[in-house]
C-alpha cells in the first residue's frame, strides 16, 4: 500500500477548527507515537462466528492483534462506531459494542462532520453520514497514525489511497495509513 507524509501542508484550513480548536489527545499517545483509530469491523469480526473460510481468517488475525499487540499503540474509537454497533442487526452485537466501549470514544464536532461532508462531496467515500466517511474524518482531524479496519471496500483500498491523499492534502489534513490487522502486525515486525 502506498503511504504518504501525512503532514498538514501548513495552509490555514478554511473551516471549523479556527473556531473550534483541537481537542488534546495527548493522553492518547504513547512514547512509540502510535495512535490507532479502531474502526466498527474490528469489534464485529473480533466476535463473528461464521464459518467462511474468509470470515475465520479475519476473525483470527483480529484476535492475534487485538491479544498480542495492542499493547503497542494507544487506541480509539468514536460515537460513530458505537452509533453503528448499536444499531447494528448482527448476533454478536452486545459483545461488540462492549469491547468498543473500552476504548475512549471521540465525539462528532462541526470540524468531523464537515470534513465528513466534504469526502462525501468529494466521491471520496459513499454517502452513509454515519459511516465511512465519518471514520476517516476522525482518523484525519484527529492526526491518528493508522485507520485500523476490515473494510477494504472504502477504507483500507489501495485504489482509493490516492484519492484520499489528495483530498487530505488540499484541504490540509493529516493523512492516516488505512489498513488491516493483518497489515499492522506486519508493518510492527519490521519496526
Amino acid at each position: 500500500m502506498r503511504r504518504g507524509s501525512g503532514r498538514p501542508s501548513g495552509r490555514p484550513r478554511q473551516f471549523a477548527s479556527r473556531i473550534l480548536g483541537k481537542p488534546d489527545l495527548t493522553r492518547y499517545t504513547i512514547a512509540m507515537g502510535r495512535l490507532v483509530y479502531v474502526e466498527t469491523t474490528i469489534f464485529s469480526f473480533y466476535h463473528d462466528e461464521r464459518p467462511a473460510p474468509a470470515i475465520v481468517a479475519m476473525r483470527q488475525w483480529t484476535r492475534e492483534w487485538w491479544d498480542g499487540y495492542t499493547h503497542r499503540h494507544d487506541l480509539v474509537t468514536s460515537s460513530a462506531v458505537l452509533g453503528e454497533l448499536e444499531t447494528g442487526e448482527l448476533p454478536h452485537r452486545e459483545r461488540a459494542l462492549e469491547m468498543a466501549k473500552r476504548l475512549p470514544a471521540m465525539t462528532v464536532d462541526a470540524e468531523v462532520a464537515e470534513i465528513a461532508e466534504i469526502y462525501i462531496k468529494r466521491k471520496v467515500m459513499p454517502a452513509d453520514p454515519l459511516g465511512d466517511p465519518l471514520h476517516l474524518a476522525f482518523a484525519s482531524v484527529r492526526k491518528a497514525d493508522y485507520l485500523l479496519t476490515w473494510n477494504c471496500r472504502h477504507l483500507a483500498n489501495a485504489n482509493k489511497f490516492d484519492h484520499i491523499r489528495r483530498v487530505n492534502t488540499l484541504l490540509g489534513l493529516h493523512v492516516p495509513i488505512l489498513l488491516t490487522p493483518l497489515e499492522l502486525m506486519g508493518e510492527e515486525e519490521m519496526l
